[in-house]
């Protein structure tokens, strides 16, 4: 999906996510900077609860610092406006475990692409692997937020 033809809600990537809130957006195309502040604006900016364990264990693993402390940055994360959280289900979670063609093993990547595959909700991400496969195999939208 271009990023121009994307509109209403938008499933954030963990890094994505971490990129909008910590002021980080520079990191993206203009273009992906504005499909995300126009879904805020609506209320449609949604996290996905695997990405909260995603961001804990990477702050656990000293790979993604956030501060002044995991719990308290999705604490101020969840207070911002426009933004929602997406809790795990039973459908996304055995969704996860069927997705079709090759994809790997990553679990936050799997649950987060049916999670977009079963809501119809574009995934905006800049993961190679995620938009490669988008394009491959299709049935769930991404916003490529590489520049």
């Amino acid at each position: 999906m271009g990023r121009e033809a994307a509109s209403g809600p938008l499933l954030l990537d963990t890094h994505v996510w971490v990129w909008y809130l910590d002021g980080a957006e520079d990191r993206m195309p203009s273009a992906v900077q504005d499909l995300l502040r126009a879904a805020a604006a609506s209320s449609g900016l949604l996290v996905s609860d695997i990405s909260v364990w995603e961001l804990g264990t990477k702050a656990a693993r000293g790979k993604l610092r956030v501060m002044p402390s995991p719990a308290a940055w999705v604490e101020r994360a969840g207070r911002q406006p426009g933004l929602s959280f997406v809790p795990l289900d039973r459908p996304i979670l055995l969704g996860s475990t069927q997705l079709p063609g090759d994809f790997h093993g990553d679990p936050a990547d799997r649950m987060l692409v049916a999670t977009a595959a079963l809501s119809g909700v574009p995934l905006v991400t800049a993961d190679q692997a995620i938009l490669d496969y988008a394009e491959r195999v299709g049935g769930f939208a991404v916003v490529d937020a590489r520049h």
